[in-house]
């Protein structure tokens, strides 16, 4: 059995983090979020401290021997727990961004566009989702046409993150290049650089939160890249996606263990020290024993997440199988991202009217995870993949 239980490495790098986040993310965050403002020179601070690195080899200047799929969940969770929005940047900026061009890219491809991004001095995007297909990514409209030597890219895509700030250089989209037998969609994955004419970048979205994040529908007109841009084989671009998603979805079941620990801390010291008929609300068992479930949803989110990134990092070694890492994968995503949630209204009613003032950190992080249960496949798709995984034939 695969353990996971974080080496001493790892909490060393956690307080390492930690430290960062704590002095160069959270004395701004709340600004940020007021402002709408993506900080891009402290994405550029957390690239220097090598935290878009964890999963790269040395040659292109990442971590090598000394990281892993861990040590990225533990980064994710350190910066997720004083920000959100700075916590999926790291998430889908190795997630979504690096690891399919390291997955799945030409030599020429890694050497052209990971140096940068392993650095964090560039960001780059994952264009799944579209108007009209959200779960149902088999549905992609999208087109991209082999014309000579060049792609011709058409369609449109939403909810992208990291795909317009001003160092965004590249995004990866799924798009139908032909039709298979039986008439369905070949799908294919073509990197589209940022300033290619015909791709626009439309006005970043108005959210609920992740107010400090890179959000932005897209939109192609006779985009053209050269034909060497396909992003590894002609029509296996939908299975290169899910496979990335997999790994997404721990990463974000990472953030989630994030935010649940920012609420425990915030309701631990809230209970402490508010005063109600002569005493701290924290005496009170109605107060008491909603933090008490805080603690337990931390725990069991953080040994799921775990659990699923060391099942991740076994699998180099052959220690466990990609279908036993799907399946810890959807566990973890469902319960962390539903627990996180819930977590943010116990502590958001703990702190009673204060909890909706902008004013206390709890209103932002009530704010921001929402989404959680919905980026990265919703809580419905893990409910099915967890079903299939169980041998039933769930549609």
């Amino acid at each position: 059995m695969t353990s996971f239980e974080l080496s001493r490495e790892h909490e060393e790098f956690r307080r390492s983090v930690r430290e960062f986040a704590e002095a160069e993310i959270a004395p701004h965050a709340a600004r940020w979020d007021r402002e709408h403002h993506f900080p891009v020179e402290v994405v550029q601070k957390m690239g220097a401290l090598g935290l878009f690195g964890l999963t790269a080899p040395e040659e292109y200047g990442g971590a090598g021997d000394d990281g892993d799929f861990t040590s990225l969940c533990v980064a994710i969770e350190e910066i997720g727990r004083v920000d959100q929005s700075m916590g999926i940047t790291l998430q889908a900026g190795v997630g979504l961004g690096i690891n399919p061009i390291l997955t799945y890219g030409t030599l020429e491809q890694r050497e052209r566009w990971l140096p940068a991004l392993v650095a964090g001095e560039r960001l780059a995007g994952f264009g799944l989702t579209e108007p009209g297909a959200g779960s149902d990514a088999g549905a992609t409209r999208t087109k991209a046409e082999l014309v000579g030597d060049e792609w011709v890219v058409d369609g449109s895509k939403q909810f992208i993150t990291n795909s317009g700030s001003t160092i965004t250089s590249v995004v990866t989209v799924t798009a139908r290049t032909g039709t298979r037998e039986g008439g369905k969609p070949e799908i294919s994955a073509i990197m589209v650089p940022a300033g290619t004419p015909g791709f626009t970048v439309e006005k970043a979205y108005d959210k609920l939160g992740w107010h400090a994040s890179d959000t932005h529908p897209l939109s192609f007109a006779d985009a053209r890249v050269p034909a060497d841009h396909l992003l590894g084989e002609r029509g296996r671009g939908y299975a290169q996606f899910l496979a990335t998603l997999d790994d997404g979805r721990v990463a974000i079941s990472a953030l989630s263990v994030g935010c649940i620990q920012a609420c425990l801390d915030m309701a631990v010291a809230y209970a402490g020290e508010r005063q109600t008929f002569g005493g701290p609300i924290g005496r009170k068992q109605g107060v008491a024993f909603q933090v008490a479930d805080l603690e337990v949803m931390l725990h069991a989110s953080r040994m799921l997440t775990y659990r699923a990134a060391a099942i991740k990092d076994s699998m180099a070694a052959g220690g466990a199988t990609y279908r036993e890492f799907k399946q810890a994968a959807a566990v973890a995503k469902l319960y962390s991202t539903e627990s996180a949630v819930t977590a943010t209204r116990i502590a958001t009613q703990v702190f009673g009217g204060y909890g909706f003032m902008e004013e206390y950190p709890v209103a932002r992080f009530y704010r921001d995870a929402k989404v959680l249960e919905v980026g990265e496949g919703t809580s419905e798709v893990q409910r099915m993949l967890i079903a299939r995984g169980l041998g039933l034939p769930v549609e």
